[in-house]
């Protein structure tokens, strides 16, 4: 391609991007004019275009931290998440002592362990996490597309799955699901998902580090002392110490090592130094990926007190739209990021047109809902999410559409029902269950995220196992 042509490309790909931040500009203005609570559903947009942004400029996905740690030896990505963690928990400190935080933490047992696994070794296979897939997607990535397709398939079967299934579920879980008095219109008792949220996940504790030590979430001693260094720095800088004695030590060492004769403690504090400072473009991203996701809570929080509400699903009932509400009138509106959910009810809404009776379980029918996703506050942030990563791999002319391949495709099928099924056992996925548990002290977090970080291992090893069988047999055919 020669110099005009490439301009002429360039100039059309930045024509793009910002025809996708005025059709986004456009949204906001036309539907603020129509009613103002549309501006509750716009906050979500234009922090979704933000972090998709900062995905696709940081290559951020947490599938591409662990592959690359245990693969190719690479802490870069490991580095960058634990730095958006921890500058997230920071920014959400200071939000939970004004007492704004519209986080809740998760109940917290084995279970998150088993969740994060499947999940991390879905994540692995797929080759992108959920949130990663999603700034994939931006960039015209088809692989990526199929992952979002399948994770949101298999949630929205798999919250409604009954039948055979039932006769897996322990006898002390149907009697707890029954006898929290449900109402009739939820089958608690049946279905194997109701069954294990109602009869077991439900009865596990909620503890944060700040609870853990008789403080309160919303004090400053337990949002910063408890929360951010008990429970986000002491041991993100733990596992950062883990990966740069075992993943980049040794390299540093060696480099350091044809420059002076010996090796010292100083010296190794300037190796970790030198692994968290090694991506600028991926610090850049954390950064500001942290100090957005605490601001997306006080500004959410803010709208609900401005307009007397605690939940978007009653904004939606006095706009006049009721169809997808919860029976507690209620919709998915977690007042922060996240993923994973509002794909599924994208699967829900269709399937309920369709004819399927799927508000009568606990996932949509009694907690998320499945509003029309023209009126669905997160599915905006999800959206606009792919938008914000589409402008920026247009601005950085890093915009292709990528054809996938059947193995490809496949592969991500397998992963995103894996990731699919594991962020419903876990309440989540790498952002929800992880990323933003991990940042607000909850104890369930590093949990999922020990079971994720297993399952991306186990992952690995089984690529590497598959990609050395397929290979051995291409030789074989060729007669080698």
């Amino acid at each position: 391609m020669d110099a005009t042509a490439l301009e002429n490309d360039l100039r059309k790909k930045r024509m793009w991007a910002f025809g996708i931040v005025g059709f986004f500009a456009m949204i906001s203005i036309s539907t603020f004019a129509y009613n103002e609570y549309y501006i509750y559903l716009s906050v979500y947009l234009w922090f979704g275009f933000i972090y998709g942004m900062c995905l696709q400029y940081g290559r951020f996905c947490f599938s591409s931290a662990f592959r690359d740690l245990f693969a190719v030896g690479v802490p870069r990505m490991v580095v960058g998440v634990m730095v958006a963690t921890a500058l997230f928990a920071f920014v959400s400190a200071f939000i939970s002592a004004t007492g704004l935080s519209t986080f809740h933490a998760a109940p917290t047992s084995v279970h998150a362990v088993i969740a994060g696994f499947i999940f991390g070794v879905g994540m692995v296979f797929a080759g992108g996490c959920a949130s990663g897939s999603l700034y994939k997607t931006g960039e015209g990535n088809g692989v990526a597309l199929i992952v979002i397709l399948s994770i949101s398939v298999t949630q929205a079967l798999f919250a409604d799955v009954a039948g055979w299934t039932n006769k897996l579920v322990p006898e002390s879980w149907h009697e707890s699901a029954v006898a929290k008095g449900l109402p009739s219109t939820i089958n608690a008792g049946d279905g194997w998902v109701d069954q294990y949220l109602a009869g077991y996940v439900w009865d596990q504790p909620v503890m944060t580090y700040a609870s853990l030590l008789g403080l309160s979430n919303d004090s400053v001693a337990g949002a910063f002392f408890a929360n951010v260094l008990i429970g986000v720095l002491v041991p993100g800088t733990i596992l950062l110490i883990i990966v740069y004695v075992f993943w980049s030590r040794g390299g540093f060492k060696r480099k350091l090592l044809k420059k002076q004769s010996g090796f010292s403690f100083k010296d190794d504090l300037k190796g970790y130094w030198a692994m968290i400072s090694s991506s600028k473009r991926t610090a850049i991203a954390g950064l500001i990926l942290g100090i957005f996701c605490g601001l997306q809570m006080l500004v959410t929080q803010g709208l609900r007190v401005k307009f007397g509400v605690r939940n978007a699903g009653s904004l939606l009932e006095r706009m006049g739209h009721d169809f997808g509400l919860s029976v507690n009138g209620t919709v998915f509106d977690p007042g922060y990021w996240y993923v994973t959910t509002q794909e599924a009810q994208w699967v829900g809404w269709a399937f309920n047109k369709m004819g399927a009776e799927n508000m009568d379980n606990i996932y949509f029918g009694f907690v998320n809902g499945i509003p029309n996703p023209a009126l669905n506050p997160a599915d905006w942030m999800s959206l606009a999410l792919i938008g914000g990563a589409a402008v920026m791999a247009l601005l950085h002319n890093e915009f292709k559409f990528k054809k996938p391949t059947l193995e490809l495709a496949t592969w991500a099928i397998i992963g995103g029902a894996l990731m699919g099924i594991g962020s419903r056992l876990g309440l989540g996925c790498n952002v929800g269950a992880f990323f933003v548990r991990v940042s607000q002290g909850d104890v369930s977090g590093w949990l999922f995220g020990l079971g994720m970080i297993g399952g991306a291992y186990i992952g690995v090893k089984f690529f590497n196992w598959w990609t050395e069988r397929k290979m051995a047999k291409q030789f074989e055919s060729c007669g080698m």
